[in-house]
């Protein structure tokens, strides 16, 4: 990332489709030109990983480090592949355009996975790309099928509730099991095939056209996985598998008591033990599926917030060391010139910053947290970015710019912002001024949220961190993405030499 780009912050989730939720299908391929018009670099996603409605929806809730999301796998092109067939798709129900339905989209686009099934079973044993995708995947698909097929045998059940043979991975347990699920296990697999086989599809698109992905990892990983489940000894858990602590973070700006995600933490002892063999598995994974890395929550690489399991908020974990140097010059050996940027938003000790300097890691810089008392010397604020670092008019926890506007800032930051600006602005056109700002700014990436980007308020919103319900649901409208919209972008990337 050392040359001067930008991009645009969009999960595929957002995108239209006909089927209730964005996916890998055409729209996809739409998004691509769109980004290639307007001059941009880069398409940033939030994690692809399968999610589920139990888990909020977030995808940064799985049930898998590893596997993709069958809920992205496009309907249309399973018919052009042949998988489905016109009556298949025909009068799909009438989703919203708007919000996506999880509960309504999981249940029909399973329906129409197993139909594709049906119809490419007979011929899978002979089909030598699927054969070779399985076998380029094994370390992690076969324990990912077999997890997926005996959760469903257990009725949802999580994993630290099987029968102890099947929960403590007994061999001849297993085995039994793989034979008797074969089928779901195959089923499995073969929804992973199609989910690799049209994201690879749309990612040679996108780099043909000079447009990169960035794509987001979580720290975490959930207890309830097929990650945990099979390597049990990575994570700090209690002779029945329950976790001894679990993950967050302290009381910060987004709330006063803390975020207390609950996923298990890593035994990085274990860990270094083992080379750190698994997160070099999901680290290699991640780059064959993108071209630059986010690391979400990097401080908890260098320390993490442990809080005692049945802790009912954050406020009363500690911080653990975690040995960083080491971890991160076995990822730097293994695969050099690492393309990461760290997420180091929220309060950031010295020693988080040295060891980012050391990996020269670039940094996150948020424009709508620059403009408090601090505004002179605030790290967000443009005039005291890096150079190497990226800037965001916000992120996917964050409000929109208009929603900020009208809902959260104060009377004291409106008018440091319109001090900044040289003017006043009404607040339909603040948000091309914050872009400006993250354009014209020394950074060398600005990455400006599709929500922002549209000037969409409150609805349009993203996710709201300690809280369940009604997000991830946010879907923009075709209309929406106007020839106006494109010019004017393509237009503010060239003047800032981001083209």
């Amino acid at each position: 990332m050392t040359r001067r780009g930008s991009g645009i912050l969009l999960h595929l989730t957002s995108l239209p489709s006909h089927y209730g939720i964005g996916d890998l299908g055409p729209w996809a391929y739409q998004f691509a030109d769109f980004l290639a018009e307007s001059k941009q670099r880069y398409w940033q996603l939030l994690p692809l990983n399968p999610t589920s409605t139990p888990l909020g929806n977030s995808p940064y809730s799985s049930d898998s480090a590893f596997a993709g999301n069958p809920l992205l796998i496009s309907p249309d092109l399973l018919h052009e592949e042949g998988w489905l067939s016109k009556h298949d798709l025909h009068h799909p129900p009438a989703f919203s355009h708007q919000r996506v339905d999880y509960p309504a989209v999981t249940a029909f686009k399973q329906t129409l996975l197993g139909a594709a099934y049906e119809r490419a079973k007979p011929s899978l044993a002979t089909n030598t790309e699927f054969v070779q995708f399985i076998r380029d995947h094994r370390d992690w698909l076969d324990d990912y099928a077999l997890f997926r097929a005996l959760k469903e045998h257990f009725h949802g059940a999580p994993w630290s509730q099987w029968l102890k043979e099947s929960r403590d991975r007994d061999p001849d347990t297993l085995q039994k099991w793989r034979e008797r699920l074969s089928d779901q296990i195959r089923q499995e697999q073969f929804q992973q095939y199609l989910f690799m086989k049209q994201w690879s599809r749309l990612k040679r698109y996108c780099n043909d056209r000079n447009i990169r992905i960035i794509g987001d990892v979580p720290i975490y990983v959930q207890h309830d996985s097929a990650d945990v489940w099979s390597r049990p000894e990575l994570f700090r858990l209690d002779r029945e598998k329950q976790p001894t602590v679990v993950a967050g973070v302290p009381p910060d700006y987004f709330s006063a008591t803390g975020q207390l995600w609950g996923n298990p933490v890593y035994d990085w002892d274990a860990l270094k033990a083992a080379g750190y063999d698994w997160w070099i598995r999901r680290i290699a994974g991640n780059l064959e599926l993108y071209d630059l890395i986010r690391l979400d929550h990097f401080r908890g690489f260098v320390a993490y917030w442990a809080v005692p399991a049945g802790q009912s908020t954050a406020e009363h974990g500690q911080w653990v060391a975690a040995p960083v140097d080491d971890f991160f010059q076995t990822l730097v050996t293994r695969f050099p010139g690492l393309p990461l940027i760290a997420e180091d938003l929220g309060i950031i000790t010295p020693d988080v910053r040295a060891v980012m300097e050391r990996f020269d890691l670039p940094g996150m810089r948020l424009l709508i947290f620059a403009f408090g008392e601090e505004l002179p010397t605030h790290p967000y604020a443009p005039h005291n970015y890096p150079r190497h670092c990226v800037v965001y008019t916000g992120t996917h926890d964050n409000n929109t710019i208009l929603g900020w506007i009208r809902k959260e800032i104060s009377p004291e930051e409106l008018t440091r912002l319109f001090g900044y600006l040289g003017r006043e602005v009404g607040e339909h056109a603040l948000h091309w001024e914050l872009i400006r700002l993250a354009m014209m700014s020394v950074a060398e990436t600005a990455i400006i949220p599709m929500q922002d980007l549209l000037g969409l308020g409150e609805e349009a919103r993203m996710n709201r961190p300690s809280t369940t319900k009604g997000n991830w649901e946010w879907r923009f409208l075709p209309r929406q993405l106007t020839r106006t919209v494109m010019t004017r972008l393509s237009l503010m990337t060239h003047l800032s030499g981001r083209d």
